[in-house]
């Protein structure tokens, strides 16, 4: 390694370590200990690196935050100038002679094309409750901060009504493997994921993390429309899965030749790239993806996710009469409040009981 090279390796180490906040590893094994989700330790760990490069972009240290650079740091957010600057605080990291005139470039290439977008009010408030959970943390283990949590204001938001498409726009959705996949054996997968996301409500984390012991199988057909799931926050629940959903189900096990354990595996990559067949699966990003390409090429326009048809699921067994306590527990809800925004966000839901219950509804002759 050369003399220029060492010199910028060092100084973006020593960048690091400046405004590295302090006790962080412990706060996130501390996650870890309490049985966070892989997914929402990355969301913390990633919402407090990006602190730490405003701490780098304002040349300040952990221990000189206020209120006024909290206020600064709700900004920064809401106009994502964080992106290139988390990107050349991270340029120090395992940097070789090889990689740092790539990452100068690299960081060179994102200033010129800096997003100019808004984070919304829901992902800027989540960083700021990683903040005060992180602050939290310090109090707890009785470290000095130089701000109490409380003094993390979430940013008010404008509550919007979600919207769910119309159910045969999600059929199409749903069906639309078929329709756009070229290869077999991925388009009876496709089709099976999001037969289960709308037959059973579960959530994307839980699908991908399904097994094939997760099912009663037996001559590699499901024989049981019951699945004992490890939902969000360890909470165990039973699913229930459609005549339909079992067809496509069985349909795509039939198609598979390998041995691996998970339920949805890739076609090509980790399956070749690893000796631990529990780490081939399907990741959520690809899942997400394809809804998105899928939505795109039918022209739906209601915003559509594997949230969308968990959420619609539980939208239109609601409006076939479906109680929201029975509601709460397919979706493994804690709080029934939370599952009340699916019942009373249905527009059909409102109209029947608009006509079932308004006082006014007979006309006097």
């Amino acid at each position: 390694m050369n003399d220029e090279v060492k010199s910028f390796v060092q100084q973006q180490q020593k960048i690091q370590s400046k405004y590295q906040l302090p006790y962080l590893r412990e706060f996130i094994s501390s996650l870890k200990n309490n049985n966070y989700s892989k997914e929402t330790i990355e969301n913390y760990s990633r919402d407090l690196e990006i602190f730490m490069a405003f701490l780098y972009y304002l040349d300040i240290t952990f221990e000189q935050i206020d209120k006024l650079i909290i206020a600064d740091y709700k900004g920064f957010l809401r106009d994502q100038n964080y992106l290139p600057i988390l990107h050349e605080f991270q340029a120090g990291r395992e940097l070789t002679e090889s990689t740092v005139e790539k990452s100068k470039k690299e960081v060179s290439e994102i200033k010129k094309s800096m997003y100019k977008g808004q984070l919304s009010d829901a992902s800027v408030n989540r960083m700021l409750s990683s903040l005060r959970s992180y602050l939290s943390f310090l109090v707890d283990i009785d470290k000095p901060v130089p701000i109490p949590p409380s003094a993390i204001k979430m940013i008010k938001s404008e509550k919007k009504e979600k919207q769910v498409a119309e159910l045969d726009e999600l059929v199409k959705l749903i069906e639309s493997p078929f329709e756009f996949e070229t290869e077999e054996i991925v388009k009876y997968r496709n089709r099976a994921i999001l037969e289960l996301i709308f037959s059973t409500g579960m959530r994307i984390s839980e699908v991908i993390n399904l097994d094939r012991e997760h099912f009663k199988i037996k001559d590699n057909k499901i024989i049981d429309d019951k699945i004992y799931i490890l939902g969000k926050g360890k909470k165990q629940r039973f699913v229930y899965l459609t005549p339909r959903a079992i067809n496509f189900l069985n349909a795509y096990l039939k198609k598979r030749s390998d041995n691996f354990p998970a339920m949805f595996v890739p076609t090509r990559g980790t399956r070749k790239s690893t000796n631990n067949p529990y780490i081939v699966r399907l990741s959520q990003n690809y899942i997400q993806m394809k809804i998105a390409e899928y939505r795109r090429k039918l022209g739906i326009v209601v915003p559509t996710s594997a949230h969308s048809l968990r959420h619609g699921f539980a939208t239109y067994i609601a409006e076939e009469g479906a109680s929201p306590v029975a509601i709460q527990k397919l979706l493994g809800h804690s709080s029934l409040q939370t599952t009340s925004k699916y019942v009373h966000g249905s527009d059909k839901f409102a109209e029947k009981n608009h006509r079932q219950f308004h006082p006014l509804q007979k006309i006097d002759e």
